[in-house]
């Protein structure tokens, strides 16, 4: 059982194969798993708050300047409208009317969802100008963007440690073949002369 822990842990005690490549080799180990496992997921944390943080405000000024009205189709036209980012579960357009205080009985063209038809009552949302426009998103689209955002930088980061980490063991190989090859050439000729 001794044996063994000793076989382990040779790297961090002396002895005479342990090469000052070796000690170097032990501690980027011990760098890159704090690197891997303290340091990335707290970059993910980070930048997935940051990103909560600017798509909570940007969702409070869509909120603000935006406003939803309920309205009766009117007649919806059967082409389809080419996808926005925003929006694709009202892929259709169609004339709809509502009320407002003040103003009266209004007509406009507004994105509808799928499948609705002639006098369903529908929520559409329209900017300060009168333009129609996609809901602002609601919390859960906050935070599904903060948690991809996140994600991407925790793995973003975690990548860039082993990528780091590997050329730095190509790097160590190389150094330590060249460290025997000059060995070798002080020990070699030792070895192989020949008996007499």
């Amino acid at each position: 059982m001794r044996s063994r822990t000793q076989a382990r842990g040779w790297r961090w005690r002396r002895n005479p194969l342990r090469r000052r490549s070796d000690v170097v080799e032990a501690w980027t180990f011990v760098v890159v798993a704090v690197l891997l496992f303290v340091v990335a997921p707290l970059t993910g944390v980070a930048a997935g708050l940051r990103a909560h943080g600017t798509a909570e405000g940007h969702a409070r000024t869509q909120r603000a300047e935006r406003h939803a009205v309920r309205a009766v189709v009117l007649g919806r036209t059967d082409e389809q409208l080419p996808l926005v980012r925003d929006d694709r579960r009202h892929p259709y357009r169609a004339e709809v009317r509502w009320s407002e205080p003040g103003t009266g009985s209004r007509t406009a063209a507004a994105r509808v969802p799928a499948g609705t038809r002639a006098d369903d009552v529908v929520t559409v949302w329209f900017d300060g100008r009168g333009r129609n426009v996609s809901p602002p998103p609601d919390a859960v689209a906050v935070w599904q963007h903060a948690v991809s955002i996140g994600l991407c930088a925790a793995g973003g980061a975690a990548g860039t440690v082993l990528a780091a980490h590997a050329v730095q063991r190509r790097v160590a190989l190389r150094h330590r073949l060249d460290e025997w090859e000059r060995e070798w050439a002080l020990t070699g000729p030792r070895w192989s002369r020949p008996l007499t």
